[in-house]
């Protein structure tokens, strides 16, 4: 559960001042990709762990109304359900995460789901859960050749044993030097770092766009100039939009593409999920740009 607090001051240690506004949403970053996904046309199944307490039945109920199958989403007793401070200044955000139930997402919980990997087209990770799980999901969908893409956020470092099952991994720009043990502040250029990982690495960099590597050439997939209201959730958009697509067929170039419209969109609205479009938005927006060759046709993915 998303707490959100928008300001237009951010206080120094030890002063309280008044903010904006406050409301609570349904978060999680799982949760938000698997939205943004269902949204999008797909069909998710959401493999996850929530509190049994008051925040439990606006969860289910969000993956009810958004069309995502939650029997894999297991309510645990004793532990609260994840929860997130959201401080939105100045149309950023600063988040503080308490895992909660997610950290009851262990490895055996995966084991017992492999039936739903194995059926998967995609298999879409974020670091929120523990990394035991995400290693354990990791192998069964190299297992069963499924692809995988992983969010590495929060940010930590991933070992290469890891990295070369992964079909796709989606830092920014600090969690990319972070997941290769380089610190917040390297020295080195994206581009090297890029080259690092290879091609299954996707550098995401809000309104810019994103970067990766086409055999040898780094490619840039230029993002869309908007009015920026609200950044949370747009990464977590960015990836339940990159996953449809890359399910869809979609070379990695229009799957970015893709993704750019869908986050572009997502920045333009208060909240993480609320923001996440449909394909309808999709297409009026491209309309609006001017864009003369579609990624959708008819409302649907090509």
């Amino acid at each position: 559960m998303d707490f959100i607090t928008n300001t237009s001051i951010i206080p120094d240690e030890g002063v309280t001042v008044f903010g904006d506004s406050f409301s609570t949403k349904p978060g999680g970053k799982g949760a938000n990709q698997a939205i943004a996904a269902a949204r999008l046309g797909a069909q998710v199944r959401m493999i996850g762990c929530v509190g049994n307490d008051v925040f439990r039945k606006e969860i289910i109920d969000r993956f009810i109304d958004e069309g995502v199958f939650f029997e894999n989403a297991e309510p645990v007793t004793q532990i609260s359900t994840g929860v997130a401070n959201i401080t939105v200044f100045r149309g950023d955000n600063r988040i503080i995460v308490i895992p909660g139930a997610n950290k009851q997402l262990t490895p055996d919980k995966i084991l017992a789901k492999k039936e739903c990997i194995a059926t998967s087209d995609v298999i879409l990770l974020q670091l929120e859960i523990p990394f035991e799980t995400v290693e354990t999901a990791i192998h069964l969908a190299d297992q069963y050749g499924v692809k995988v893409i992983l969010n590495p956020a929060p940010a930590t470092f991933l070992p290469e044993s890891l990295l070369s099952k992964v079909s796709y991994i989606t830092p920014n720009e600090f969690e990319l030097s972070k997941i290769l043990e380089r610190g917040t502040k390297s020295d080195e250029s994206m581009e090297n770092l890029i080259r690092e990982i290879g091609t299954s690495c996707i550098v995401t960099k809000g309104g810019d766009g994103v970067y990766y590597l086409n055999d040898y050439d780094l490619v840039h997939v230029p993002g869309f100039d908007v009015d920026v209201v609200d950044t949370t959730g747009a990464g977590d958009a960015f990836n339940g939009a990159f996953a449809v697509a890359i399910g869809s067929g979609y070379s990695l170039e229009k799957a970015c593409e893709f993704a750019n419209v869908v986050g572009a969109l997502t920045v333009q609205k208060n909240g993480a999920q609320p923001g996440m479009p449909t394909l309808q938005d999709i297409n009026q927006f491209l309309k609006e740009q001017g864009v003369e060759v579609p990624i959708l046709q008819d409302g649907e993915p090509i």
